[in-house]
């Protein structure tokens, strides 16, 4: 795969943030407020010469059908899943306990 530009979308911590734009070499990373903001950031993206559009695992499903609707196959885009065996893991981020190795049950006995 010869890829001259590609993007990675992204939501940010804060919703009322402005959109950030950081370029790495052909990686343009792309933070947006909500998933609701991506289908227009990939159309800008795309009219820049975007080539390929990845999506953070935050946008499920539906931000990434709403994404693959707004470039209407112009350039394919894909998403960042995690399997199964990552929900622990996922679980303790969610719970706001990144950096404890303990389960959430186990947090709440202390």
């Amino acid at each position: 795969m010869n890829i001259k530009k590609w993007a990675f979308i992204y939501t940010l911590d804060d919703a009322s943030a402005e959109p950030r734009i950081d370029e790495i070499g052909s990686l343009v990373c792309v933070g947006v407020s909500s998933v609701s903001d991506a289908p227009a950031a990939a159309r800008r993206l795309m009219a820049e010469g975007v080539e390929l559009i990845e999506l953070c695992g935050g946008f499920g499903g539906a931000g990434l059908g709403a994404v693959v609707s707004a470039v209407k196959g112009s350039v394919p885009v894909g998403a960042v899943f995690f399997g199964v065996e990552a929900s622990t893991g996922l679980a303790r981020l969610d719970s706001g306990a990144a950096g404890d190795s303990q389960r959430p049950a186990d947090r709440a006995r202390r």
